[in-house]
């Protein structure tokens, strides 16, 4: 017997018990799909959080102030500013440093001509936009002569440029921030969501000069916020971390020993880290979705032996017309086989289908995986020998004397 005709006879035995096949490959259905959809949304959520880290800019580091102590008791981080404009300038100076820039930051109430918006309103240099990697989609970033003149100029993420002036030019427009005019000169190009959903554009810009003079009451000597800093190169981040620790150790005058009272976070490893942790935890999610394959062998096998022993007298009639045993063996090798490569089929169309509505509800890069489909499918059809060998070994040994007379 031909190869094509022990699949025709093998898919015709299969259609006569179409919902025992159906409930029997429902293991492997299960299975497949939830390989195939765990490896797409762990692709899909790896590939957000890089472009998220990407939008923060390539090599960005970020130093905020540490907690304080009174009177032997440590505040919390960010309890009280400890870095300095100075602090600012010595980073800056520093040769495993490309660029350094403030990053203060307020809440506020944003008016425009047609309409108000509730924004985060960000106090720093042109640094930052080299920084963030962040150009304008119109007009200008800010310049160095708009920080040292105090000018109330403002650059517009594209979600507050919408929602102030929708489809108008909102270049050389009044804005009001609180009640202090400022007078629009750009427009960023659009960065898009967060991993935690926070919308990267829902941002106005201005100079740190005017941000202090204006916003928040003055400058000071402290620098009131965070700031942002971008190696001399991506495999720098380590050396320029551990240069502004020893160069703020030493301005603070920080005693050996004694706890920093600042923090510097590499967003470069933050990125890796989670990535890796987001593989791992799809890693364990895939490799439990792989049980129910097994439970669908096993299913596979329990019925290729039900059907074996109810096929007993066509089994001796066909040995005994002139079948070979191993034409019988591989009837049912082929019936195992097809019946899980049929499951692994239908699932890996349900794996892409939930793939997509994760990837829909979620906001996630909907990422399948050939290499992953292609196993997957191989998967399911080696299952199928696996479990199917056994019921075909099985059936090829029955004697056709004995088996004509089963009953």
């Amino acid at each position: 017997m031909n190869l094509f005709r022990t699949l025709s006879v093998a898919l015709a035995a299969l259609a006569r018990t179409k919902t025992r096949s159906l409930l029997t490959v429902l293991g492997v259905i299960i299975g497949v799909g939830a390989v195939i959809a765990m490896v797409s949304i762990g692709e899909g959520a790896k590939a957000r959080v890089a472009k998220t880290f990407e939008a923060m800019g390539t090599s960005t580091l970020v130093v905020s102030s540490g907690s304080s102590s009174s009177g032997g008791v440590r505040g919390g981080a960010g309890s009280q500013p400890t870095l300095t404009w100075d602090d600012l300038a010595a980073i800056q100076q520093l040769p495993e440093v490309a660029w350094a820039a403030p990053q203060l930051r307020t809440s506020a109430q944003i008016v425009g001509d047609d309409g108000n918006w509730q924004t985060t309103v960000y106090g720093t240099t042109p640094e930052w936009f080299e920084i963030r990697d962040w150009a304008a989609a119109a007009g200008d970033v800010l310049a160095a002569a708009d920080v040292s003149a105090s000018r109330k100029v403002a650059v517009l993420g594209a979600t507050v440029a919408a929602n102030l002036f929708g489809d108008e030019d909102p270049l050389d427009r009044t804005i009001r921030i609180g009640k202090v005019p400022f007078v629009v000169v750009g427009v960023l190009a659009a960065k898009g969501t967060s991993p935690s959903g926070q919308d990267n554009d829902d941002v106005v810009l201005v100079p740190a000069s005017t941000f202090g003079s204006k916003l928040s009451g003055g400058t000071g000597k402290y620098l009131a916020g965070q700031i942002l800093v971008a190696a001399a190169a991506p495999d720098r981040t380590a050396a320029a971390t551990e240069a502004i620790a020893e160069a703020l150790r030493a301005r603070h005058r920080l005693r050996d020993g004694a706890d920093d009272d600042f923090g510097v976070r590499d967003l470069t490893a933050i990125a890796a880290a989670r990535a890796e942790s987001t593989e791992t935890i799809t890693s364990l999610l895939a490799g439990v979705a792989l049980v129910s394959l097994i439970v669908g062998g096993i299913g596979i096998m329990n019925i290729m032996l039900v059907s074996v022993t109810e096929r007993t007298r066509e089994i001796g009639l066909r040995l005994a017309v002139g079948a070979r045993p191993r034409d019988i063996m591989l009837q049912f090798l082929v019936e195992a086989i097809t019946l899980s490569v049929l499951g692994g089929l239908v699932g890996v169309a349900a794996g892409v289908g939930a793939a997509r509505y994760m990837a829909a509800q979620f906001d996630f890069p909907l990422l399948i995986r050939g290499d992953v489909v292609a196993l997957a499918v191989g998967v399911s059809a080696g299952i199928g020998v696996v479990f199917g060998l056994y019921p075909a070994r099985k059936a090829a040994r029955l004697d056709p004397i004995t088996a004509l007379r089963f009953e």
